[in-house]
């Protein structure tokens, strides 16, 4: 009896922490966000703020913006990572420790880089002012606030292409290039369904990153019309909690929706390379 008990006490010993902060930072919060955007009227809430053209413009701009993040950092992030993976050249190390230097950098501090390089004194305009003569200033649109993103998301990927890319088997590339497939072939076949999972992963966090990214989008937030930037303007300048619960919700569903489906893809691909 005792040693079927025993280990039962441990389990429940050590779930119970973690199911502690679940509930505590999530559960309850959550519970609370959903019952005041729903003010009372669950579906005529949700329906009116569905309904609203500039919060759903500001959802679609918000999707657009983070899904060609993704796809700018998954593309880099191969490139630089299978470089850094396979290849050894001096210097590797330190620029390795640069690249994955703006994990260190929260979003106002990349936001501040951004307007250094692309503000209205920064280097970009300064050098088409000289060239063109007309000053390029896009720190404080989508374009700037991509950068910021693209920033902070390529030191994420790379780091997971890098280990990814250690585990490949090197003989399966051996053997189709005896059999003359191309470098692209071998790439479009071998390398990157190998690396599938992976990429799908971190993909989907990079995503989800950029979905609620606020700290990059509140520093450079002239003309840009993301999500994050909407809740927080319902909230502080209306205060208008229920919208601002509702969009918060809206965010949330968005971004576990492809949290799911990446995470079904990633769990399809391994299958498939297996």
């Amino acid at each position: 009896m005792n040693d079927i008990t025993f280990p039962l006490r441990w389990r429940i010993a050590l779930i119970a922490p973690a199911l502690a902060v679940f509930i505590a930072f999530w559960l309850l919060p959550m519970t609370a966000l959903l019952q005041v955007s729903a003010d009372g009227h669950l579906l005529k809430t949700y329906g009116a703020m569905l309904a609203n053209t500039r919060y759903m413009k500001s959802l679609i701009a918000t999707v657009v913006l983070s899904a060609a993040v993704t796809v700018t950092t998954l593309a880099l992030s191969v490139i630089s990572g299978l470089l850094l993976a396979r290849r050894e050249f001096p210097g590797k190390r330190t620029l390795l420790a640069l690249l994955t230097f703006p994990l260190a950098f929260p979003g106002v501090v990349v936001g501040f880089m951004v307007i250094m390089l692309a503000g209205r004194q920064g280097l970009i305009g300064a050098l088409s002012l000289k060239l063109t003569g007309d000053r390029w200033v896009f720190a404080y649109s989508m374009s700037g606030l991509f950068l910021g993103y693209l920033y902070f998301s390529i030191p994420r990927v790379i780091v997971t292409v890098m280990a990814s890319a250690a585990k490949l088997d090197a003989s399966l590339e051996e053997a189709a290039r005896s059999l003359g497939a191309s470098p692209w072939r071998i790439m479009c076949d071998i390398v990157l369904p190998a690396l599938s999972p992976g990429l799908i992963a971190a993909g989907a966090v990079c995503f989800a990153t950029a979905m609620g990214a606020f700290g990059t989008a509140f520093t450079l937030a002239t003309d840009i019309d993301v999500l994050p930037m909407t809740i927080y303007s319902e909230f502080t300048l209306n205060a208008n909690m229920v919208t601002a619960a509702g969009l918060s919700i809206v965010l949330g569903i968005v971004t576990w929706l492809v949290l799911y489906v990446a995470r079904s893809a990633s769990g399809s691909a391994v299958a498939a390379t297996a």
